[in-house]
């Protein structure tokens, strides 16, 4: 009797305490009473685990004091919507995204930029390293996955090239997302050979960040930056297509952009900002920005995100993304666990005449990932939304195109855990030439995909719509 007494008094504290939360949905905290009353003493330790979103208060500090150190040191990095917007021949019905992405990251719109859409994972790997090998100063590299593979291999030999022509290179990864790398040869040689290392949300300490933190918050970045004056930004890990972690599901298929322009010194500014933050280095003076436009260049912007910015940043700068569309959507993700604020953006595009296409991988590397998306199919096609499954590999791609002149690329996924929990980077532009190129891709994807229709969806079995709809009502606390 006492042990009931004890269980029913600890349900009804974690209860009170998502109820005393501003941060939480009414979704998730159904979604929370449930776990909490339908898996008695396993739910409370699941909530102690991933229930709050929270980062290290000392994390948190060092966060603030960079922030503040960039907009005293490198104000002209962060570029200008005022400036920029109106300079170019941009209709005002796209400028919100903008302006939404600078008020949220703190980088503006910047001009004069130049990219190029590489042609498949292979082709930018040969591309970035190419590029290290004709560094002359320095060159940063953050992944959130780098496997030991070829690709991986490639890249550290590379750096370890670099070093030894006097040029400074920086390594980051996940703590987590490459952890086998940490524990590899291949990191050990890296070190030897003096590239400078360093972990982002390292997991060193289990029982500090369970108590303080998060195991969970991951840094889902993807960056390297060159000299200043060469950025990547995309989906594509440190890793070959094949990704024999879960070779099952290959190949890969991801996007990748060469980016030159003052863009690159956003990226550059992002990296250091995580450098700094995990690092005895504390300053921004090691950091070169270059800020020279290109002739004839387009408008770009680094939008950074994490659980350090304010809540529901991303999903409404991707409402408003969608919002903005006024005759063609077309949008990749390999994972789909939208908020409703999401979601609601994409079937009222539809349902106003935006011909709104997504493409999503048929075989998923995640099956509670898999199940939650198809459980909002129904929705999306009674919208008028048509959706495409790709059956030639994992479609790692993230990627958004509005009306052939708009595009948002980069390492964010549609799903809660980029929009709540990951530090992320992409790179909203506009650019005719880039976003068709783009668009290309895109329709590239469909032709190996199949249609999925109404038909389709009332054809599943009730056992797997039940399933479906019961792993996303889990959906806000994945």
């Amino acid at each position: 009797m006492l042990g009931l007494a004890l269980h029913i008094a600890l349900i009804a504290v974690f209860a009170v305490r998502a109820l005393w939360r501003d941060d939480l949905s009414t979704a998730a905290r159904l979604a929370w009473f449930v776990v909490l009353i339908a898996l008695p003493g396993v739910g409370i330790v699941i909530y102690l685990l991933f229930g709050e979103i929270k980062l290290e208060r000392r994390i948190l500090r060092r966060r603030d004091a960079i922030i503040e150190m960039i907009r005293a040191d490198a104000r002209a990095v962060l570029g200008s919507c005022d400036a920029n917007l109106d300079d170019v021949a941009l209709a005002r019905q796209y400028h919100p995204a903008f302006r939404l992405a600078a008020a949220v990251a703190g980088f503006g719109t910047t001009a004069g930029n130049r990219a190029t859409l590489m042609a498949g994972a292979r082709a930018a790997r040969e591309q970035l390293l190419d590029d290290i090998d004709q560094s002359t100063d320095h060159v940063h590299v953050l992944y959130y996955i780098w496997l030991d593979d070829e690709t991986g291999t490639n890249v550290a030999q590379a750096l370890i090239r670099a070093v030894h022509r006097g040029v400074r290179c920086r390594a980051m990864v996940d703590g987590l997302g490459s952890r086998a790398l940490l524990r590899s040869p291949l990191w050990q040689a890296m070190r030897a050979a003096g590239v400078e290392l360093a972990v982002a949300m390292p997991i060193d300490n289990v029982l500090r960040t369970f108590i303080f933190g998060r195991l969970d918050l991951r840094n889902h970045r993807k960056i390297t930056v060159i000299d200043g004056r060469i950025g990547y930004c995309g989906s594509q890990n440190c890793a070959d297509p094949e990704f024999r972690v879960k070779a099952k599901f290959a190949p890969w298929v991801d996007l990748m952009v060469r980016f030159e322009g003052p863009v690159v010194a956003q990226l550059q500014m992002l990296f250091a900002s995580d450098w700094i933050m995990h690092t005895s280095d504390g300053s921004l003076a090691s950091f070169p920005f270059h800020t020279n436009t290109i002739a004839n260049g387009f408008l770009a912007q680094v939008f950074g995100s994490g659980p350090s910015e304010r809540p529901g940043a991303t999903p409404q700068l991707l409402a408003t993304l969608i919002a903005q569309a006024q005759d063609t959507l077309v949008v990749t993700t390999p994972y789909f666990v939208p908020n409703p604020t999401v979601l609601d953006a994409l079937c009222a595009a539809a349902r106003r005449g935006v011909q709104v296409t997504m493409i999503f991988p048929a075989r998923n590397d995640s099956w509670v990932v898999a199940a939650a998306s198809r459980s909002f199919y129904r929705r999306l096609l009674d919208s008028g939304i048509a959706i495409h499954e790709f059956d030639e590999g994992l479609l790692h791609t993230k990627s958004l195109t509005i009306d052939g002149v708009m595009a948002f690329i980069g390492s964010t996924n549609m799903d809660l855990r980029s929009f709540d929990l990951n530090f992320e980077n992409d790179v909203l532009l506009n650019d005719a030439a880039l976003t068709r190129a783009i668009t290309q891709r895109q329709h590239a994807y469909l032709r190996q995909s199949q249609p999925v229709t109404l038909d389709d969806v009332m054809a599943w079995s009730p056992l797997r719509r039940l399933w479906n709809n019961l792993i996303a009502t889990a959906g806000p606390i994945l």
